[in-house]
């Protein structure tokens, strides 16, 4: 018999970490402050194209893609970090 659905107590494995370089990780806080002072829609869209771009650099083939959305989301609830 083939079990379609894996058990309950089944543990899912995590994900691999991205593995960012110590300059990337330095300009990714620094376009959080940026994009947290700026009011203009536009500039904070270039801000998070900017970090979306870098860090898909630093994905690995199988990993899925971040979209701006998704840095957009990061920048929000990475709000009290900055």
């Amino acid at each position: 018999m083939i079990r379609k659905n894996p058990p309950e107590d089944y543990i899912w494995p995590m994900p691999r970490p991205i593995e960012i370089p110590p300059a990337a990780t330095r300009s990714f806080a620094k376009d959080l402050r940026l994009y947290h002072a700026t009011k203009d829609t536009i500039k904070r869209d270039e801000i998070a194209a900017r970090q979306a771009w870098l860090l898909n650099q630093h994905l690995g083939p199988r990993e899925k893609q971040l979209r701006l959305i998704d840095v957009r989301e990061m920048f929000v609830q990475l709000k009290d970090q900055a």
